[in-house]
């Protein structure tokens, strides 16, 4: 369940956040969605997979943290051993709600459901005694501005992707060394050999409209895979 409500100093001059990582603040997720315009950032670390989203209207761009529902091989007790983290994840408990106005500023609302909020004198301050932003809120507002556009340009992305039959189903079976055997199913990835088979022209198109640089980097993070599985397989040692 969430509870959005507008972020204001006024309503919530004293509100803490629990900056700490978790499966109780939950970071238990295999999966995170994520924007084109972070691919660079995420192809360093996890692989970038892509899904239909429930409905079956349109895709969505994932980075993978584990093989199966709640496992994310990524989360250490309240440590995410990881350089970067996505954005989608950083900026909870935070969204971008709707503008006041039409064609005004988008608004910073917040879920009060979010085990995030911190009880008492623990976190860190969104806002100071007189009700100004803290640096930790400044930073936040910037990183919702930038989830925000991302997601708005992969519009234009995913349809380049139809336009020239870029995605194509992907399976993912990985047999650990114990023998257990892990798969990764209902993704696609992006179609190589279609992409080698592109014209200038179409390449062209691409590049000029941003899309061939995310396109590279998604096809270069599924080297990540094997990193995963050398997470997935020291873990299940250490809980042996």
């Amino acid at each position: 369940m969430t509870s959005h409500v507008l972020l204001t100093s006024e309503e919530h001059r004293t509100l803490r956040i629990r900056p700490t990582r978790g499966a109780d603040l939950g970071d238990a997720v295999m999966s995170c969605l994520i924007v084109p315009s972070e691919f660079r950032r995420v192809q360093n670390v996890y692989p970038i997979l892509f899904r239909l989203t429930p409905q079956r209207d349109r895709f969505q761009a994932l980075a993978i943290f584990g093989f199966e529902p709640g496992e994310n091989l990524f989360l250490d007790g309240d440590r995410w051993d990881a350089r970067y983290r996505p954005l989608a994840l950083e900026i909870q408990p935070f969204l971008i709600g709707h503008p006041a106005t039409p064609g005004g500023d988008k608004q910073v609302h917040l879920d009060l459901d979010s085990p995030r909020i911190a009880p008492g004198g623990e976190g860190v301050r969104v806002f100071d005694d007189l009700g100004r932003a803290t640096p930790y809120l400044e930073t936040l507002a910037a990183q919702l501005g930038e989830l925000d556009a991302g997601w708005q340009a992969s519009e234009g992305f995913f349809a380049a992707l139809a336009r020239h039959e870029l995605l194509e189903p992907l399976t993912l079976e990985i047999t650990l060394p114990d023998g257990s055997i892990n798969r990764l199913v209902g993704y696609h990835g992006i179609a190589e050999e279609r992409l080698q088979q592109l014209d200038a022209s179409a390449l062209g198109e691409l590049h000029a409209d941003g899309h061939l640089l995310p396109i590279f980097m998604a096809l270069a993070s599924l080297a990540n895979v094997s990193e995963l599985i050398d997470r997935k397989s020291r873990r299940d040692v250490t809980l042996g």
